[in-house]
Protein backbone atom coordinates (compact mmCIF):
# COMPACT_ATOMS: atom_id res chain seq x y z
CA UNK A 1 0.00 0.00 0.00
CA UNK A 2 1.33 3.34 -0.81
CA UNK A 3 1.72 6.03 1.70
CA UNK A 4 1.99 9.62 1.62
CA UNK A 5 -0.25 9.92 -1.62
CA UNK A 6 -1.65 12.93 -3.71
CA UNK A 7 -4.27 13.18 -6.45
CA UNK A 8 -3.65 14.68 -9.30
CA UNK A 9 -3.60 18.44 -8.07
CA UNK A 10 -0.89 17.54 -6.37
CA UNK A 11 -3.02 18.02 -2.38
CA UNK A 12 -2.58 14.70 -0.04
CA UNK A 13 -5.39 12.16 -0.71
CA UNK A 14 -7.00 11.12 2.67
CA UNK A 15 -8.06 7.59 3.73
CA UNK A 16 -11.89 7.47 3.71
CA UNK A 17 -14.44 5.13 4.20
CA UNK A 18 -15.94 3.56 1.20
CA UNK A 19 -19.70 1.98 0.86
CA UNK A 20 -19.68 -0.30 -1.89
CA UNK A 21 -22.87 -2.30 -3.12
CA UNK A 22 -22.25 -4.75 -5.15
CA UNK A 23 -18.85 -5.50 -3.99
CA UNK A 24 -19.15 -9.44 -4.98
CA UNK A 25 -19.22 -8.83 -8.43
CA UNK A 26 -16.86 -9.06 -11.33
CA UNK A 27 -16.10 -5.15 -10.93
CA UNK A 28 -16.27 -5.02 -7.39
CA UNK A 29 -13.91 -7.66 -6.71
CA UNK A 30 -11.41 -6.11 -8.61
CA UNK A 31 -12.42 -2.72 -7.09
CA UNK A 32 -11.92 -4.18 -3.58
CA UNK A 33 -8.51 -5.56 -4.46
CA UNK A 34 -6.84 -2.35 -5.75
CA UNK A 35 -8.11 -0.32 -2.79
CA UNK A 36 -6.74 -2.70 -0.46
CA UNK A 37 -3.37 -3.26 -2.66
CA UNK A 38 -2.82 0.28 -3.40
CA UNK A 39 -4.45 2.56 -0.94
CA UNK A 40 -5.32 3.14 3.28
CA UNK A 41 -9.23 3.34 1.87
CA UNK A 42 -11.62 0.79 4.21
CA UNK A 43 -14.56 -0.57 2.25
CA UNK A 44 -18.10 -1.65 3.52
CA UNK A 45 -18.73 -4.23 1.05
CA UNK A 46 -22.16 -4.65 0.37
CA UNK A 47 -23.83 -7.90 -1.44
CA UNK A 48 -25.79 -11.01 -1.35
CA UNK A 49 -22.84 -13.16 -1.93
CA UNK A 50 -18.90 -12.91 -1.25
CA UNK A 51 -17.23 -15.76 -3.25
CA UNK A 52 -15.43 -13.35 -5.20
CA UNK A 53 -13.64 -11.54 -2.41
CA UNK A 54 -13.42 -14.12 0.02
CA UNK A 55 -9.76 -14.14 -0.38
CA UNK A 56 -9.57 -10.56 1.21
CA UNK A 57 -12.38 -11.56 4.30
CA UNK A 58 -10.03 -14.16 5.81
CA UNK A 59 -9.16 -13.87 9.10
CA UNK A 60 -5.30 -14.49 7.52
CA UNK A 61 -5.79 -11.51 5.56
CA UNK A 62 -3.63 -8.49 5.80
CA UNK A 63 -6.70 -6.63 4.98
CA UNK A 64 -9.04 -7.57 7.68
CA UNK A 65 -9.68 -4.18 9.46
CA UNK A 66 -9.81 -2.43 6.40
CA UNK A 67 -12.79 -4.69 4.78
CA UNK A 68 -16.19 -5.41 6.44
CA UNK A 69 -18.52 -8.08 4.42
CA UNK A 70 -22.16 -7.33 5.12
CA UNK A 71 -24.71 -9.61 3.37
CA UNK A 72 -27.83 -8.06 2.48
CA UNK A 73 -30.01 -7.38 0.08
CA UNK A 74 -30.61 -3.69 -0.88
CA UNK A 75 -34.23 -4.12 -1.97
CA UNK A 76 -35.81 -3.93 1.51
CA UNK A 77 -32.98 -3.98 4.43
CA UNK A 78 -33.07 -1.60 6.83
CA UNK A 79 -29.22 -1.38 7.10
CA UNK A 80 -28.67 0.02 4.28
CA UNK A 81 -29.12 3.49 5.07
CA UNK A 82 -26.77 3.31 8.69
CA UNK A 83 -23.89 2.13 6.23
CA UNK A 84 -24.32 4.64 3.85
CA UNK A 85 -24.51 7.12 6.34
CA UNK A 86 -20.89 5.34 8.23
CA UNK A 87 -19.05 5.99 4.91
CA UNK A 88 -18.00 8.99 3.17
CA UNK A 89 -18.56 7.40 -0.58
CA UNK A 90 -21.18 5.33 -1.58
CA UNK A 91 -20.48 3.60 -5.32
CA UNK A 92 -23.39 1.49 -6.26
CA UNK A 93 -22.55 -1.61 -8.80
CA UNK A 94 -25.38 -3.51 -8.06
CA UNK A 95 -27.63 -4.61 -11.09
CA UNK A 96 -28.65 -7.20 -13.27
CA UNK A 97 -26.85 -6.51 -16.61
CA UNK A 98 -26.97 -9.61 -18.59
CA UNK A 99 -29.03 -9.39 -21.77
CA UNK A 100 -30.54 -12.72 -22.19
CA UNK A 101 -32.44 -11.20 -19.31
CA UNK A 102 -33.62 -8.32 -20.55
CA UNK A 103 -36.68 -9.51 -22.23
CA UNK A 104 -37.03 -12.52 -20.70
CA UNK A 105 -37.04 -10.73 -17.05
CA UNK A 106 -38.06 -7.06 -17.99
CA UNK A 107 -39.91 -6.78 -14.59
CA UNK A 108 -36.96 -7.84 -12.79
CA UNK A 109 -34.63 -5.67 -14.83
CA UNK A 110 -36.72 -2.36 -14.21
CA UNK A 111 -36.93 -3.47 -10.53
CA UNK A 112 -33.45 -4.00 -10.33
CA UNK A 113 -31.86 -0.77 -12.35
CA UNK A 114 -34.21 1.71 -11.00
CA UNK A 115 -36.94 1.18 -8.20
CA UNK A 116 -34.01 -0.93 -6.53
CA UNK A 117 -31.12 1.87 -6.76
CA UNK A 118 -33.68 4.85 -5.13
CA UNK A 119 -32.85 4.19 -1.85
CA UNK A 120 -29.78 4.50 -2.64
CA UNK A 121 -29.46 8.04 -4.44
CA UNK A 122 -32.27 9.39 -1.62
CA UNK A 123 -29.97 8.33 1.33
CA UNK A 124 -26.89 9.98 -0.50
CA UNK A 125 -28.61 12.89 -1.20
CA UNK A 126 -30.23 13.27 2.25
CA UNK A 127 -27.57 12.69 3.96
CA UNK A 128 -25.20 14.32 2.04
CA UNK A 129 -22.41 11.29 1.08
CA UNK A 130 -20.39 11.59 -2.30
CA UNK A 131 -22.04 8.93 -5.00
CA UNK A 132 -20.63 7.17 -7.88
CA UNK A 133 -23.26 5.52 -9.82
CA UNK A 134 -22.47 2.87 -12.39
CA UNK A 135 -24.70 2.59 -15.19
CA UNK A 136 -23.87 1.49 -18.63
CA UNK A 137 -22.75 2.18 -22.46
CA UNK A 138 -25.95 0.89 -23.38
CA UNK A 139 -27.71 3.79 -22.11
CA UNK A 140 -26.98 5.61 -25.94
CA UNK A 141 -29.06 3.16 -27.66
CA UNK A 142 -28.50 3.57 -31.19
CA UNK A 143 -26.50 5.15 -33.00
CA UNK A 144 -27.23 7.65 -35.49
CA UNK A 145 -25.13 5.87 -38.27
CA UNK A 146 -27.79 2.91 -37.71
CA UNK A 147 -30.70 5.07 -39.24
CA UNK A 148 -28.15 5.50 -42.80
CA UNK A 149 -29.19 3.62 -45.60
CA UNK A 150 -26.60 1.07 -46.20
CA UNK A 151 -24.71 2.03 -49.25
CA UNK A 152 -24.23 5.97 -47.45
CA UNK A 153 -20.54 7.14 -48.09
CA UNK A 154 -21.75 8.41 -44.27
CA UNK A 155 -21.17 5.17 -43.23
CA UNK A 156 -17.56 5.77 -42.97
CA UNK A 157 -17.67 8.33 -41.02
CA UNK A 158 -17.35 7.46 -37.50
CA UNK A 159 -18.96 10.75 -35.96
CA UNK A 160 -21.68 8.68 -36.65
CA UNK A 161 -21.23 6.04 -34.72
CA UNK A 162 -19.09 7.80 -31.72
CA UNK A 163 -20.70 8.07 -28.47
CA UNK A 164 -20.58 11.31 -26.48
CA UNK A 165 -21.34 11.74 -23.19
CA UNK A 166 -22.67 15.24 -23.46
CA UNK A 167 -23.89 15.25 -26.79
CA UNK A 168 -25.02 11.87 -27.99
CA UNK A 169 -28.86 11.37 -27.93
CA UNK A 170 -30.20 8.32 -26.76
CA UNK A 171 -32.08 6.24 -29.21
CA UNK A 172 -33.99 2.99 -28.28
CA UNK A 173 -36.20 0.27 -30.14
CA UNK A 174 -40.43 0.06 -30.02
CA UNK A 175 -41.82 -0.48 -26.57
CA UNK A 176 -42.49 -4.10 -27.25
CA UNK A 177 -38.85 -4.87 -27.66
CA UNK A 178 -38.06 -5.53 -24.02
CA UNK A 179 -34.65 -5.54 -24.34
CA UNK A 180 -34.30 -2.03 -24.11
CA UNK A 181 -35.92 -2.08 -20.65
CA UNK A 182 -32.23 -2.54 -19.52
CA UNK A 183 -31.35 0.78 -21.16
CA UNK A 184 -34.40 2.90 -20.27
CA UNK A 185 -34.07 2.03 -16.52
CA UNK A 186 -30.42 3.00 -16.51
CA UNK A 187 -31.29 5.98 -17.92
CA UNK A 188 -33.95 6.99 -15.60
CA UNK A 189 -31.36 6.45 -13.10
CA UNK A 190 -28.87 8.73 -14.57
CA UNK A 191 -31.57 11.35 -14.65
CA UNK A 192 -32.84 10.74 -11.23
CA UNK A 193 -29.16 11.09 -9.97
CA UNK A 194 -28.52 14.23 -11.98
CA UNK A 195 -31.62 16.37 -11.00
CA UNK A 196 -30.54 15.19 -7.45
CA UNK A 197 -27.58 17.47 -8.21
CA UNK A 198 -28.71 20.10 -9.56
CA UNK A 199 -31.60 20.76 -7.01
CA UNK A 200 -30.62 19.11 -3.85
CA UNK A 201 -26.41 19.75 -4.59
CA UNK A 202 -26.03 15.68 -4.61
CA UNK A 203 -22.27 14.75 -5.53
CA UNK A 204 -21.97 12.63 -8.01
CA UNK A 205 -20.44 10.79 -10.76
CA UNK A 206 -22.28 8.42 -12.97
CA UNK A 207 -19.55 5.76 -14.68
CA UNK A 208 -20.89 4.36 -18.59
CA UNK A 209 -19.07 1.19 -18.67
CA UNK A 210 -18.00 -0.06 -22.82
CA UNK A 211 -17.72 -3.84 -22.54
CA UNK A 212 -15.12 -4.49 -19.40
CA UNK A 213 -13.94 -7.83 -19.78
CA UNK A 214 -11.18 -10.19 -17.72
CA UNK A 215 -11.15 -12.64 -14.86
CA UNK A 216 -14.10 -13.40 -12.58
CA UNK A 217 -16.91 -12.38 -15.39
CA UNK A 218 -20.23 -13.53 -14.92
CA UNK A 219 -20.02 -17.11 -14.66
CA UNK A 220 -19.67 -20.97 -16.22
CA UNK A 221 -23.52 -22.32 -16.80
CA UNK A 222 -23.82 -25.15 -14.48
CA UNK A 223 -20.52 -25.13 -12.84
CA UNK A 224 -20.70 -21.68 -10.88
CA UNK A 225 -23.81 -20.19 -12.33
CA UNK A 226 -27.27 -21.79 -13.34
CA UNK A 227 -26.99 -24.63 -15.92
CA UNK A 228 -29.94 -22.29 -18.23
CA UNK A 229 -27.95 -19.07 -17.26
CA UNK A 230 -26.35 -17.39 -20.53
CA UNK A 231 -23.62 -14.84 -19.72
CA UNK A 232 -22.40 -11.58 -21.18
CA UNK A 233 -20.57 -12.83 -24.90
CA UNK A 234 -16.85 -13.30 -23.11
CA UNK A 235 -18.65 -15.52 -20.62
CA UNK A 236 -20.81 -17.24 -23.21
CA UNK A 237 -18.14 -17.68 -25.70
CA UNK A 238 -15.58 -18.75 -23.01
CA UNK A 239 -18.18 -21.72 -21.97
CA UNK A 240 -18.34 -22.92 -25.26
CA UNK A 241 -14.48 -23.15 -25.55
CA UNK A 242 -14.28 -24.93 -22.53
CA UNK A 243 -16.90 -27.35 -23.10
CA UNK A 244 -15.66 -27.55 -27.11
CA UNK A 245 -18.49 -26.62 -28.69
CA UNK A 246 -19.15 -24.16 -31.58
CA UNK A 247 -19.45 -20.56 -30.47
CA UNK A 248 -23.21 -19.16 -31.37
CA UNK A 249 -22.74 -16.02 -33.24
CA UNK A 250 -26.18 -14.16 -32.62
CA UNK A 251 -27.16 -12.66 -36.32
CA UNK A 252 -23.96 -13.59 -37.50
CA UNK A 253 -22.09 -11.63 -35.06
CA UNK A 254 -22.54 -8.79 -37.25
CA UNK A 255 -22.55 -6.15 -34.23
CA UNK A 256 -19.35 -4.45 -33.54
CA UNK A 257 -18.24 -3.70 -29.61
CA UNK A 258 -15.23 -2.43 -27.92
CA UNK A 259 -13.71 -3.98 -25.06
CA UNK A 260 -12.01 -2.75 -22.39
CA UNK A 261 -9.43 -4.76 -20.03
CA UNK A 262 -10.92 -4.86 -16.02
CA UNK A 263 -7.26 -3.70 -14.62
CA UNK A 264 -7.31 -0.72 -16.77
CA UNK A 265 -11.13 0.34 -16.30
CA UNK A 266 -10.60 -0.24 -12.12
CA UNK A 267 -7.65 2.47 -12.69
CA UNK A 268 -10.15 5.17 -14.05
CA UNK A 269 -12.45 4.32 -10.97
CA UNK A 270 -9.44 4.74 -8.62
CA UNK A 271 -8.78 8.21 -10.54
CA UNK A 272 -12.43 9.13 -9.86
CA UNK A 273 -12.41 7.63 -6.19
CA UNK A 274 -9.68 9.63 -5.19
CA UNK A 275 -10.28 13.26 -7.17
CA UNK A 276 -13.66 14.13 -6.29
CA UNK A 277 -13.10 18.14 -7.35
CA UNK A 278 -12.07 16.62 -11.41
CA UNK A 279 -14.97 13.91 -11.08
CA UNK A 280 -18.12 15.34 -9.45
CA UNK A 281 -20.74 16.21 -11.71
CA UNK A 282 -19.61 14.41 -14.81
CA UNK A 283 -20.52 11.44 -16.64
CA UNK A 284 -17.49 9.29 -18.07
CA UNK A 285 -17.44 6.64 -20.53
CA UNK A 286 -14.83 4.11 -19.92
CA UNK A 287 -13.74 2.38 -22.72
CA UNK A 288 -11.34 1.44 -25.35
CA UNK A 289 -12.16 2.64 -28.80
CA UNK A 290 -9.09 0.72 -30.10
CA UNK A 291 -10.00 -2.43 -29.31
CA UNK A 292 -13.10 -2.69 -31.75
CA UNK A 293 -14.27 -5.49 -33.04
CA UNK A 294 -16.72 -7.67 -35.13
CA UNK A 295 -17.94 -9.93 -32.49
CA UNK A 296 -17.53 -12.33 -35.06
CA UNK A 297 -13.89 -11.39 -35.11
CA UNK A 298 -14.32 -11.92 -31.08
CA UNK A 299 -14.89 -14.81 -31.41
CA UNK A 300 -12.27 -15.68 -34.35
CA UNK A 301 -9.38 -14.47 -31.73
CA UNK A 302 -10.99 -16.08 -28.41
CA UNK A 303 -10.60 -19.39 -30.72
CA UNK A 304 -7.27 -18.49 -31.82
CA UNK A 305 -5.72 -17.41 -27.91
CA UNK A 306 -7.60 -20.18 -26.18
CA UNK A 307 -6.19 -22.75 -28.32
CA UNK A 308 -2.70 -20.98 -27.46
CA UNK A 309 -3.36 -20.96 -23.49
CA UNK A 310 -4.84 -24.43 -23.52
CA UNK A 311 -2.90 -26.24 -25.86
CA UNK A 312 -5.64 -28.26 -27.40
CA UNK A 313 -6.40 -27.67 -31.25
CA UNK A 314 -9.69 -25.62 -32.13
CA UNK A 315 -12.54 -27.28 -33.66
CA UNK A 316 -12.98 -27.75 -37.32
CA UNK A 317 -16.40 -25.17 -37.08
CA UNK A 318 -15.48 -23.07 -34.62
CA UNK A 319 -18.73 -21.05 -34.63
CA UNK A 320 -22.13 -21.54 -35.68
CA UNK A 321 -24.83 -18.81 -36.51
CA UNK A 322 -27.86 -18.62 -34.99
CA UNK A 323 -31.25 -15.96 -35.13
CA UNK A 324 -31.68 -13.29 -32.17
CA UNK A 325 -34.89 -14.43 -31.36
CA UNK A 326 -33.54 -18.80 -31.07
CA UNK A 327 -30.98 -17.00 -28.60
CA UNK A 328 -32.58 -14.76 -26.27
CA UNK A 329 -36.21 -14.90 -27.72
CA UNK A 330 -38.96 -12.62 -28.89
CA UNK A 331 -38.22 -8.90 -28.02
CA UNK A 332 -34.80 -8.82 -28.62
CA UNK A 333 -33.02 -5.85 -30.25
CA UNK A 334 -29.66 -4.51 -30.73
CA UNK A 335 -27.21 -1.51 -30.85
CA UNK A 336 -25.16 -2.01 -34.29
CA UNK A 337 -21.66 -0.06 -33.02
CA UNK A 338 -20.65 1.36 -29.97
CA UNK A 339 -17.67 3.36 -29.53
CA UNK A 340 -16.54 5.50 -26.41
CA UNK A 341 -15.61 9.15 -27.02
CA UNK A 342 -12.95 9.29 -24.35
CA UNK A 343 -12.74 13.42 -24.50
CA UNK A 344 -13.72 13.63 -20.92
CA UNK A 345 -12.52 11.55 -18.87
CA UNK A 346 -8.98 12.28 -20.50
CA UNK A 347 -9.32 15.85 -20.13
CA UNK A 348 -10.67 15.52 -16.39
CA UNK A 349 -8.57 12.43 -15.25
CA UNK A 350 -5.76 12.06 -17.85
CA UNK A 351 -6.94 8.74 -18.33
CA UNK A 352 -6.29 6.20 -21.36
CA UNK A 353 -6.74 2.28 -21.73
CA UNK A 354 -3.44 0.13 -22.17
CA UNK A 355 -3.82 -3.28 -22.74
CA UNK A 356 -4.72 -4.35 -26.51
CA UNK A 357 -7.35 -6.79 -27.35
CA UNK A 358 -5.36 -9.54 -27.60
CA UNK A 359 -3.57 -8.95 -24.23
CA UNK A 360 -6.54 -8.75 -22.39
CA UNK A 361 -8.00 -11.82 -23.96
CA UNK A 362 -4.80 -13.92 -23.56
CA UNK A 363 -5.16 -12.76 -19.39
CA UNK A 364 -8.73 -13.48 -19.52
CA UNK A 365 -8.86 -17.12 -20.83
CA UNK A 366 -5.17 -18.34 -19.50
CA UNK A 367 -7.41 -17.73 -16.09
CA UNK A 368 -11.17 -19.33 -17.47
CA UNK A 369 -8.90 -22.15 -18.24
CA UNK A 370 -7.12 -22.25 -15.22
CA UNK A 371 -9.90 -22.15 -13.03
CA UNK A 372 -12.91 -24.25 -14.86
CA UNK A 373 -11.03 -26.69 -16.82
CA UNK A 374 -11.12 -29.27 -14.83
CA UNK A 375 -14.47 -28.26 -13.68
CA UNK A 376 -15.79 -28.67 -17.12
CA UNK A 377 -13.88 -31.99 -17.76
CA UNK A 378 -15.62 -33.34 -14.62
CA UNK A 379 -19.30 -32.27 -15.52
CA UNK A 380 -18.81 -33.47 -19.13
CA UNK A 381 -17.33 -36.40 -18.86
CA UNK A 382 -19.51 -39.61 -19.52
CA UNK A 383 -21.16 -40.74 -16.27
CA UNK A 384 -21.72 -44.84 -16.06
CA UNK A 385 -25.13 -44.24 -16.41
CA UNK A 386 -24.77 -42.47 -19.72
CA UNK A 387 -27.16 -43.84 -22.27
CA UNK A 388 -24.20 -46.00 -24.25
CA UNK A 389 -23.38 -47.49 -20.89
CA UNK A 390 -26.97 -48.28 -19.92
CA UNK A 391 -27.47 -50.03 -23.39
CA UNK A 392 -24.47 -52.08 -22.78
CA UNK A 393 -25.21 -53.10 -19.43
CA UNK A 394 -29.03 -53.81 -19.78
CA UNK A 395 -28.13 -55.86 -23.13
CA UNK A 396 -26.12 -58.10 -21.23
CA UNK A 397 -28.04 -58.45 -18.16
CA UNK A 398 -31.01 -58.89 -20.75
CA UNK A 399 -28.49 -62.06 -22.26
CA UNK A 400 -28.18 -63.71 -18.66
CA UNK A 401 -31.55 -63.28 -17.23
CA UNK A 402 -33.97 -63.73 -20.12
CA UNK A 403 -32.63 -67.60 -20.56
CA UNK A 404 -32.90 -68.08 -16.74
CA UNK A 405 -36.49 -66.60 -16.87
CA UNK A 406 -37.34 -68.78 -19.19
CA UNK A 407 -36.22 -72.20 -17.29
CA UNK A 408 -38.30 -70.25 -14.12
CA UNK A 409 -34.61 -69.40 -12.22
CA UNK A 410 -35.46 -65.67 -12.08
CA UNK A 411 -38.97 -63.83 -11.35
CA UNK A 412 -40.24 -62.36 -14.38
CA UNK A 413 -40.52 -59.12 -13.04
CA UNK A 414 -36.64 -59.06 -13.42
CA UNK A 415 -37.14 -58.96 -17.19
CA UNK A 416 -39.44 -56.53 -17.03
CA UNK A 417 -37.15 -54.44 -15.09
CA UNK A 418 -34.29 -54.63 -17.49
CA UNK A 419 -36.96 -54.22 -20.84
CA UNK A 420 -37.95 -50.94 -19.11
CA UNK A 421 -34.50 -50.01 -18.58
CA UNK A 422 -33.48 -50.85 -22.39
CA UNK A 423 -36.46 -48.69 -23.00
CA UNK A 424 -35.68 -45.56 -21.38
CA UNK A 425 -32.14 -46.07 -23.13
CA UNK A 426 -33.61 -45.90 -26.29
CA UNK A 427 -35.54 -42.95 -25.20
CA UNK A 428 -32.82 -41.15 -24.32
CA UNK A 429 -30.78 -41.37 -27.47
CA UNK A 430 -33.54 -39.29 -29.07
Amino acid sequence: MATGRVDLDGNPIKPMTICMIGAGGFIGSHLCEKLMEETPHKVLAVDVYNDKIKNLLEPSSQWGDRIQFHRLNIKNDSRLEGLIRMADLTINLAAICTPADYNTRPLDTIYSNFIDALPVVKYCSENSKRLIHFSTCEIYGKTIGAFLPKDSPLRQDPNYFLLKEDESPCIFGPIEKQRWSYACAKQLIERLIYAEGAENSLEFTIVRPFNWIGPRMDFIPGIDGPSEGVPRVLACFSNNLLRREPLKLVDGGQSQRTFVYIKDAIEAVLLMIENPARANGHVFNVGNPNNEVTVRQLAEMMTQVYAKVSGESSLDTPTVDVSSKEFYGEGYDDSDKRIPDMTIINRQLGWNPKTSLFDLLESTLTYQHRTYAEAVKKATSKPMTSVADLHDVVSAVTVVIAPLVLQGVVAGHALIVAVSVHRRCRLLRH
